[in-house]
């Protein structure tokens, strides 16, 4: 069942993604060459329980830790480790908080120092796929509108869509129905309707599209170990509009910075 969400809902589910994207700022500080993921991790739950919420993933169905830290091949769902992260790198941070009854969920791929100029092209259209399939989230428009703009804008550059990972509402519950494929045909799947919430999110390889889990039972890869990128926000759809409910602009103001050291 879809839930749409009042005007006061959303302003909630506001709060709980721009915690996210706080989260995601104070992670981008430390990520660089040497630091672990499970420091990452730890450094996220205590920002996310300073900030008065509980992280959304921790025990999720069993999941062992506050983040999804997926690096290089892995594409969702990897658990953070003692293992540093290294110069060429990539990670993909997904993050989650439960704040006053409301979730967020967002995900950004950050390069751990300099990193190959195909994966950068890889990260940068992967982000931009994403922008062209929340410009679909509009009342009116079916579910097909926002997998076709991803798919369709990504395979132009020869990369591929994963098929078996999705989006998903979000709301009072971290996955909510409708599902959000990241391909798909114009004008087929659910209508949407002004007061869904729904997380869109990308997950894009470098090279085919298939997956395995690993023996962890959660960390997915790519089956043929090359590179995969992951960014998502969570949006409300609008009658004209989007409307994103998270933010990268805590990330890129310290990406920004660092940029100019």
């Amino acid at each position: 069942m879809i839930y749409l969400k009042t005007k006061e809902e959303i302003e909630l589910l506001r709060e709980s993604n721009m915690l996210v994207g706080k989260t995601q700022g104070e992670l981008a500080k430390w990520i660089e060459p040497g630091i672990t993921t499970l420091k990452l991790d730890k450094i996220a739950e205590e920002f996310i329980r300073d900030h008065g919420a509980v992280p959304a993933f921790l025990n999720y169905q069993g999941f062992p830790n506050s983040l999804c830290t997926s690096v290089n091949d892995q594409v969702v769902h990897g658990i953070p480790n003692n293992k540093p992260l290294k110069e060429g790198d990539v990670i993909s941070v997904d993050c989650g908080v439960l704040l006053n009854g409301y979730y967020g969920d967002s995900a950004y791929t950050f390069c751990v120092g300099e990193v190959d100029s195909e994966v950068k092209e890889l990260l940068d259209v992967t982000k931009k796929s994403l922008y062209k399939g929340i410009e679909q989230a509009v009342e009116g428009k079916r579910i097909g509108d926002i997998g076709f703009a991803v798919q369709s804008y990504v395979e132009q550059y020869g990369f591929s869509v994963v098929r078996e990972m999705v989006g998903h509402g979000v709301g009072k519950n971290l996955h909510e129905a409708p599902e959000v494929p990241n391909y798909g045909r114009r004008g087929n799947g659910v209508k949407l309707k002004e007061g869904m919430v729904i997380a869109i999110e990308p997950m894009i390889n470098l090279g085919k599209r298939y997956i395995v889990q690993e023996a962890d039972g959660w960390t997915i890869r790519t089956r043929d170990r090359k590179v995969s990128a992951h960014f998502e926000h969570t949006v409300a759809v609008g009658k004209n509009e989007a409307d994103i409910l998270s933010s990268f602009k805590f990330v890129e103001e310290v990406l920004h910075l660092q940029s100019e050291k």
